[in-house]
């Protein structure tokens, strides 16, 4: 959960609410996190009040106040349902999908750049030229991540070697490219 603790320090919610009500406010906060979809509640004071271990009669109070518990909870249409969502946990959920799509694409592109070194590597023990040539290096990766789903054996790497070798011989490739 990405959590802006500097605007929640100046936010109108804590400067004005009661403690009871903060506290309760960044529990559902919390709460929402682990709901489907992610950053929203049931529309039910009833599901909510057992989600925050509350009385519902002592949660209806709280929350008739102007600075309540459910402060800028608004209700919205989750396909077939009715649910709450708050605009500043959307923006921490978006937030926080980005942050870990970012993560894993870099992650990625960290991956394939190791092995692909390992595979040049490899490539260099067979065929020294063949190694330096990146073009075939890139081609020869991906010809083995669509083929080949398991370890990569030496037979592998031949057999990726030979396409390669194959497809930049093929007369049918080479009209199409002239």
């Amino acid at each position: 959960m990405v959590w802006h603790h500097r605007r929640w320090l100046n936010s109108d919610m804590r400067l004005k609410a009661t403690e009871e009500a903060r506290a309760l406010f960044f529990d559902l906060i919390c709460l929402s996190q682990d709901q489907t979809p992610i950053g929203t509640l049931p529309d039910d004071m009833e599901l909510i009040a057992k989600l925050l271990h509350v009385d519902q009669a002592r949660l209806e109070r709280l929350s008739d106040m102007r600075f309540g518990p459910l402060h800028k909870w608004t209700r919205c249409r989750c396909d077939d349902e009715i649910r709450l969502w708050h605009p500043m946990v959307l923006e921490m959920v978006q937030e926080a999908l980005s942050r870990r799509e970012n993560n894993r694409a870099s992650n990625e592109a960290a991956n394939a750049k190791k092995r692909r070194q390992r595979l040049r590597s490899t490539i260099a023990g067979f065929h020294a030229d063949l190694a330096k040539n990146d073009a075939a290096v890139l081609w020869i990766d991906d010809w083995l991540q669509q083929h080949c789903d398991g370890y990569r054996t030496a037979e592998w790497y031949q057999r990726a070697m030979a396409a390669w070798a194959n497809q930049q011989f093929d007369p049918a490739r080479a009209r199409q490219v002239g």
